[in-house]
């Protein structure tokens, strides 16, 4: 062999050598033995699958999250669409006279739609819908969507703007109804899943969750309610948008416990403070408005706002809790003729506890008009007393009122004797200021001039004519004042600290009591 053949024999040898070498270290390191193009074109299943982790602490939030889901699947085929137009005229200044329209063709009379939208839900399995009148209020057409997509025309059956709760109805049969729960029952921190269609045709069947934040809520201010309007919302947290008005508030049993009605928000849209009309209350009006189209109210005969610190301290309450007689401003009142008296503190009807306004208004205004109640007062010193009072026709006037607002202006130098111990500047009617505030002839008393802020009568009396002012004292502790010296005269006696009821009468608001607690001015 010569010595070439023999060099590359040499050489074949360790390149077969290092080949088998690197075999075996591929098979010691475990190294993929796939080219890159062949790991790519791997099938999926081939990845291996990491299982579920177990996490007990866990457990109950999983628990919570498949309840949610149960009671949403359960409850929104209940839950409808809703929309409504009306018709409106172009305002009649614009209008021309007729048969000249052609020669003035952008003034022509064209009528405009206003549309609206909102939700409810089903009630019954015939097809009554329950929503909030401000939903369908003045429509003129009423349209219905179901979870399935179907669309019905609806006719309104009744709406009660007073409590905003409307029904309206479809031709349809085997519907899901919504069971109806007890809303008194419903606890502050359950949880709650609101249901309805915010901002439109965009987000229909929308599902969200919160709790229940407060219950007993008033709003003020809000449009379309009269002055025996009730409010005793129910304030939740879960997410609450326009378009969800008229839907349905749903316990995690899967009860409705009230309806969607409003927000609180200075941008108009959720900003964390939803609340809804509790079903117990929607649940009286809907009957009503299912039998005879409207509802019938009856009134004690007084306005009537919550009682405050001094109210309950000043007739001895060991808690503040109650409803106090503002005023009874009809002679023909019958809890005039019974014998109660302005400056009442109702703490029972029927021997059941009142707590506040909205509550006082459901047990009275959804009694029959000639029912007799008994009503449990306190007044100064501990005195208990029960009346029974014929209930009368809620006429919508200022019967049943919420609490009145404070004023409170800034202190001046207008003409007074400054009357420290309850704060105030006060001059007497003269016959010029009678005809300025329209008082009538028995009207007479003290005008407050001016409030010092932060004093006795801060956020209680009001002085400023441009918010609804001046008061007017008529009497302290039931003595007429109509001198700075019957006023000083009528609080000498009381200690400082201690409180006294004055009647006030104030030009725009009418007559109403007042308590103040005394400072310790001269």
């Amino acid at each position: 062999m010569s010595a070439r053949s023999l060099n590359w024999l040499k050489f074949g040898g360790l390149v077969a050598l290092a080949f088998a070498l690197g075999l075996l270290f591929a098979g010691l390191l475990d190294l993929p033995n796939r080219s890159s193009a062949q790991e790519q074109g791997r099938p999926a299943g081939a990845i291996a699958q990491v299982p579920a982790p177990t996490i007990p602490a866990a457990r109950p939030l999983q628990d919570l999250s498949e309840a949610f889901a149960a009671v949403a699947e359960h409850v929104k085929p209940s839950v409808v669409y809703i929309r409504s137009q009306r018709q409106e005229r172009t305002a009649r200044e614009q209008r021309v006279p007729p048969g000249m329209e052609r020669f003035f063709p952008r003034f022509r009379q064209q009528p405009e739609i206003e549309q609206g939208s909102g939700s409810g839900f089903i009630i019954s399995k015939d097809g009554y819908i329950l929503t909030n009148n401000h939903v369908v209020e003045g429509a003129e057409q009423v349209t219905v969507r179901l979870l399935d997509r179907r669309e019905f025309k609806a006719r309104v059956i009744g709406t009660d703007a007073n409590t905003d709760v409307a029904v309206v109805k479809i031709d349809a049969r085997d519907l899901p109804p919504v069971a109806l729960g007890n809303s008194d029952d419903a606890r502050v921190g359950e949880w709650v899943l609101a249901i309805g269609n915010p901002l439109g045709e965009g987000l229909t069947f929308t599902v969200t969750s919160g709790i229940v934040s407060a219950k007993g809520r008033a709003l003020d201010g809000l449009p379309g309610r009269g002055q025996g309007s009730i409010q005793d919302f129910i304030q939740t947290d879960a997410a609450i948008n326009p378009g969800n008005s008229g839907g349905p508030l749903v316990s995690v049993r899967g009860e409705v416990i009230g309806i969607n009605s409003a927000i609180a928000s200075e941008t108009g849209f959720y900003s964390g403070y939803g609340f809804a009309i509790p079903i117990n209350l929607a649940r009286t009006v809907m009957t009503q408005l299912i039998e005879s189209g409207k509802v019938h109210r009856a009134a004690l005969g007084v306005t009537i706002a919550d009682v405050t610190l001094n109210d309950a301290a000043y007739v001895g309450l060991p808690e503040i809790r109650g409803v106090v007689v503002k005023d009874i401003p009809s002679e023909e009142s019958p809890a005039k003729a019974a014998g109660m008296e302005p400056g009442d503190i109702i703490v029972a009807i029927d021997g059941k506890p009142v707590g506040y306004v909205g509550q006082l208004q459901q047990v009275i205004g959804f009694r029959r008009p000639g029912d007799v109640v008994k009503v449990e007062v306190a007044r100064k010193g501990g005195v208990r007393k029960a009346f029974n009072v014929k209930l009368q026709p809620l006429n919508d006037a200022p019967q049943i009122a919420a609490a009145q607002e404070g004023g409170g202006g800034e202190a001046d130098s207008r003409t007074g004797a400054t009357m420290n111990r309850l704060g105030i500047s006060v001059e007497p009617v003269t016959a010029d200021a009678a005809q300025e505030l329209q008082l009538s002839a028995d009207t007479r008393g003290l005008i407050v001039t001016s409030v010092t802020p932060g004093g006795p009568s801060w956020e209680v009396l009001q002085d400023d004519p441009q918010r609804g002012g001046p008061d007017v004292i008529l009497s302290v502790e039931g003595k007429a004042v109509r001198t700075e010296s019957d006023l000083r005269k009528a609080i000498q006696s009381e200690k400082p600290g201690s409180i006294v009821t004055l009647r006030i009468y104030n030009p725009r608001a009418g007559r109403r009591v007042e308590r103040i607690k005394l400072g310790d001015g001269q």
